[in-house]
């Protein structure tokens, strides 16, 4: 545990790298700052990010520019439903050596990298989409009883169409609790997509520069986890979490009525951290129940399940969180956490 006037030190000069880097993000992607605070709370957290947002709204450019700001080598995977888990993972293979010698060697795929965006994840089939859960969560994969790392740092930064077609295979429970936040992108306003059409339709388009490095990442990382957090702010988290679980005994009545199930400890885990990276973000020394109330929807909403009857009623998770929110931190919560 670093001393508390060096970790201060820590956080004031990370604080102005992040607002470096936000800058040359905001150069290529455009008017969308809510989703960029929450994006870079989740790569701050150590943890990986799912975009949910319809085509053309600039889910792939956000995650270019991020790999080019944060100095991360990338790859991109389009999944597509013949995709096969070799695809992702990589796969050994029988060389002839000129001596006539045979030996099976390892092929890297394309998940040996330090970004990796899963484009369109819900197209790839079941068993594909699993070839991702041991590599988010231990940041290794087995292949031919072999354990590879395969950082640090790595994110994943997966992005969902949320129309429902034809060959989708909707991500299993398991799988969403891995990602940190999920991250709702919508249509720009008026002004913001003015900006966009004179920024990208001319002849030379604006460029991201290179903020940090994979060691200074790390490092932020370990940052974000030193940074204290007071008990009003713990408590919070905890009620919230707890509140959205419907069998708990103190639970809201509505939300008892409302959820099959509910979040678990790694919930109240994800909120703990991303809390502490949005308070870094914004230039503050510790998270504030502001921090609790902003982060609230984006790492609850994916790890809970609405009941038949409240689907049936037209409920919405968000609108279900908001007033979890509301009751729980205050009454400026629902606006905070929009």
């Amino acid at each position: 545990m670093a001393e508390p006037e060096k970790l201060m030190e820590d956080i004031e000069r990370l604080g102005g790298k992040l607002a470096q880097a936000r800058a040359s993000i905001d150069r290529r992607f455009i008017g969308q700052d809510r989703v960029v605070e929450l994006v870079l709370s989740a790569m701050l957290s150590g943890g990986h990010a799912l975009l949910v947002g319809l085509p053309g709204l600039g889910k792939t450019l956000l995650v270019e520019t991020l790999s080019t700001v944060m100095g991360l080598n990338s790859n991109r995977i389009q999944f597509t439903p013949d995709l096969m888990p070799a695809d992702i993972l990589g796969s050994e293979v029988l060389e002839t050596a000129p001596d006539g010698s045979r030996a099976f060697r390892f092929l890297e795929g394309p998940v040996f990298c330090q970004l990796l965006m899963a484009d369109e994840i819900n197209r790839a089939s079941p068993r594909t989409q699993s070839a991702l859960l041991q590599a988010m969560q231990e940041r290794e994969v087995t292949i031919a009883g072999q354990h590879r790392p395969l950082g640090p740092p790595f994110h994943v930064l997966a992005t969902q169409n949320p129309i429902e077609q034809e060959g989708t295979y909707p991500l299993p429970e398991a799988q969403l609790d891995r990602f940190l936040v999920q991250v709702d992108v919508d249509y720009p306003d008026r002004e913001t997509e003015r900006s966009i059409l004179l920024a990208t339709t001319g002849v030379v388009a604006e460029g991201a520069h290179t903020v940090f490095t994979p060691a200074e990442l790390i490092e932020a990382q370990g940052i974000v986890r030193q940074m204290p957090v007071g008990e009003k702010v713990v408590d919070a988290i905890l009620d919230l979490v707890r509140a959205c679980r419907p069998r708990e005994a103190d639970a809201p009545e509505f939300i008892r009525d409302a959820l099959a199930w509910g979040p678990g400890p790694r919930a109240a885990q994800a909120l703990m951290l991303t809390v502490r990276a949005r308070a870094l973000i914004n230039g503050r020394l510790a998270p504030t129940i502001e921090d609790v109330q902003a982060m609230a929807r984006p790492v609850l909403i994916h790890r809970m399940a609405l009941s038949f009857a409240a689907r049936a009623r037209g409920e919405t998770l968000g609108d279900l969180i908001d007033r979890a929110v509301a009751e729980i931190t205050g009454p400026s919560a629902a606006g905070a956490a929009a």
